[in-house]
């Protein structure tokens, strides 16, 4: 595993092309368009002010840079089109969570809207934007849409104080409605399996519920609790290490991560035995927003495993095996999780949770890496390169790329079931 020079950042505006040619990335009021395999810098932009937002089109051959602060209120959603340069005004958006979806072949796009206090949803088709279907659905106060990857459903939330999750095909048709309970905060996180088959519900309880393709009902739930006592779940807890001990155990010169701050040390997994015990917090009950509920939940590329948090015990991740319906394998940070992303191409896991390290989990073991630079690197976001080659992450002002040899296998030097690294 290798890292690149540190490079600098704004906003945490650093983001790969689609086709995985070139890495974008902001300071301040300049756009920097490098070469993914050099980081040599191809183009420089100067935009007029800060820029707090960018994205690629589809085809790698565009960059959108977004300066909020230069632009104005319009109740209307704006498509622009490239090719013909003609516009199309959409009216009524509903400004919410997750109020826009486009399907992945870029075929059909959903938007939420809201019009005589009532919710709706206009399905458009993004070649000529003309309405394919237009319906208004059974929420209260819609909170967010998704696309099932294959394109054929679309998941609509509720608010969090109305649990209700509704599935509508292309046409409009409502398919099915779930509800797991009343009377109590709902919908929290919601993620499609990327063969369409699972929607795995998180929710304010602390609980995830999978939803099948076929009936649309719940086949299981996993719940968080703060102690895991089956003792054939393994849990790795992250652990400090003696400096010097690590390295005078090296034949090689340290990283320079070593020159920086004393505050900065080496951390390893241990294999803990059951039961085994893990750091939650207690909610402020009379303050808005209140850590309880699943926060995060991504699905792995191959469907195998699904990643979640329950913001209740921010420092673990919960990896679930979906083949067999059961937990797999828990994480337990030093430090609250910050963020996850799988490996597009495997199932291999990458976290940060806001300090100098990047962690690594496969079905082989896991991993604690130190960032190698000047000072303390603190990763506050990363992304995977669609290859699983590289690694951007992220921090307040800078970022670096960590690049992952072809075929390397994380189990293979570290933390193995039954081993202490």
């Amino acid at each position: 595993m290798n890292f690149s020079e540190v490079f600098k950042l704004s906003s945490l505006l650093c983001k790969f092309s689609p086709d995985g040619k070139y890495l974008a990335s902001c300071v301040q009021y300049r756009l920097v368009i490098r070469d993914v395999n050099t980081l040599q810098i191809l183009q420089l932009y100067t935009c007029l002010d800060q820029i707090q937002h960018i994205e690629w089109s589809a085809d790698s051959l565009f960059i959108l840079c977004a300066m909020y602060k230069r632009g104005l209120v319009q109740l209307r959603i704006t498509v622009w089109s490239l090719c013909t340069k003609s516009v199309s005004y959409i009216k009524y958006p509903k400004a919410c969570q997750q109020g826009i979806a486009f399907t992945r072949d870029g075929r059909y796009m959903a938007l939420a809207e809201r019009r005589d206090c009532k919710d709706h949803v206009s399905v458009f088709v993004c070649s000529d934007w003309q309405l394919l279907r237009h319906f208004d659905t059974e929420t209260q106060d819609l909170a967010g849409i998704e696309w099932a990857p294959n394109g054929c459903v679309l998941a609509v939330w509720d608010t969090c104080l109305e649990y209700k999750v509704l599935l509508y095909s292309l046409d409009g048709r409502l398919l099915s409605a779930y509800c797991a309970y009343e009377w109590s905060l709902g919908v929290k996180s919601v993620a499609w399996s990327p063969s369409s088959q699972f929607l795995a519900v998180g929710s304010y309880d602390g609980k995830v519920r999978i939803l099948n393709h076929v009936t649309w009902k719940m086949i299981t739930e996993f719940g968080h609790p703060a102690t895991v006592n089956n003792p054939k779940i393994v849990v790795y807890k992250e652990a400090e290490k003696n400096p010097r001990l690590a390295l005078g155990r090296l034949a090689f010169p340290p990283p320079r991560a070593a020159a920086g701050p004393a505050s900065t040390t080496e951390s390893k997994y241990e294999v803990a035995s059951a039961p085994v015990s893990l750091q939650a917090v207690k909610p402020v009950a009379d303050r808005a927003n209140p850590r309880i509920g699943v926060g995060a939940l991504a699905f792995s590329p191959d469907n195998y495993f699904l990643a979640t948090r329950s913001d209740s015990v921010p420092n673990a991740v919960w990896i679930w095996d979906i083949q067999k319906l059961r937990l797999f394998v828990v994480l337990e940070q030093l430090c609250p999780v910050r963020s996850f992303q799988w490996d597009p191409q495997q199932p291999r896991l990458a976290i940060c949770t806001g300090g100098s390290k990047v962690y690594l989990w496969s079905p082989a073991g896991c991993v604690s890496v130190q960032v190698p630079g000047e000072g303390d690197f603190q990763v506050l976001s990363l992304c995977w390169h669609f290859s699983g080659d590289s690694l951007a992450l992220l921090s307040k002002d800078h970022f670096c790329l960590c690049f992952l040899e072809t075929g390397e296998r994380v189990g293979t030097a570290f933390g193995r079931p039954g081993d202490h690294t």
